[in-house]
């Protein structure tokens, strides 16, 4: 894993940049992972004795990279995973998808299953057993060579979702995304979270943390023109 990118830390949270790749935390692959990536930083820098709390708020899949906040004490995490419940807490992803949706402004609204044996999700009808709503809302920014940059609010966070979405309901699946649809780009999936909206868990002042997509190996320098202006 790359060396630690931190956006912003204080004594109650911490901000960073999760590689393209990187579990959030440990899986079966043993893979080094953010949380225990973070957990080590900090231990050897302030020279903790015993375990460092850290509050794993909330996730990204492994391929997908971007923004991130991490608690670090019980009572920032217990405040922001409220936030993130209530839909306080807001995440903005720019993503590379194939073809051009009809809409360029649309909210989807569909009902996602996760297969844990295949590790894949499926849009399922609403009443079937431990199907979960999936909502988010998207918008064009920009079209080159049959391939659309898109910014997506994401409303619901689950797993995959985004990924299905843009495949299953608009038929545009994410630049080299093989398990939802494009088999023929090899590359870093084209997702990254490039915004991260908060109220900070003690102080309460508004915090906005943006990020530009690693553009190494990525479609996304394809549209750098348009994610500077996104960013700055």
């Amino acid at each position: 894993m790359q060396e630690l990118q931190i956006l912003y830390e204080d004594n109650h949270i911490i901000v960073v940049i999760k590689p393209y790749n990187v579990a959030v935390q440990e899986d079966e692959s043993k893979d080094e992972d953010m949380l225990t990536k973070i957990k080590n930083y900090i231990k050897v820098r302030d020279n903790k004795p015993g375990n460092v709390f850290l509050g794993l708020v909330h996730r990204l899949d492994r391929p997908t990279g971007g923004v991130m906040v991490f608690a670090k004490t019980s009572k920032a995490a217990a405040r922001l995973t409220s936030q993130l419940k209530n839909k306080v807490m807001h995440k903005n992803y720019l993503t590379v998808v194939n073809g051009k949706p009809q809409l360029a402004f649309n909210k989807l609204t569909t009902y996602l299953k996760k297969d844990e044996k295949t590790n894949t999700v499926s849009i399922v009808p609403k009443l079937e057993k431990d199907s979960k709503e999936a909502v988010l809302e998207y918008n064009v920014l920009s079209t080159k060579d049959n391939l659309s940059l898109i910014e997506v609010n994401l409303i619901t966070g689950r797993s995959h979702q985004i990924r299905v979405q843009m495949s299953a309901q608009l038929n545009t699946p994410i630049y080299a995304d093989f398990k939802y649809g494009d088999k023929k780009h090899k590359a870093n999936l084209a997702l990254w979270a490039y915004k991260l909206t908060f109220a900070h868990p003690i102080t309460k002042q508004n915090m906005v943390f943006k990020a530009e997509p690693d553009y190494t190996n990525s479609i996304f320098v394809k549209f750098k023109d348009e994610i500077d202006k996104i960013i700055s």
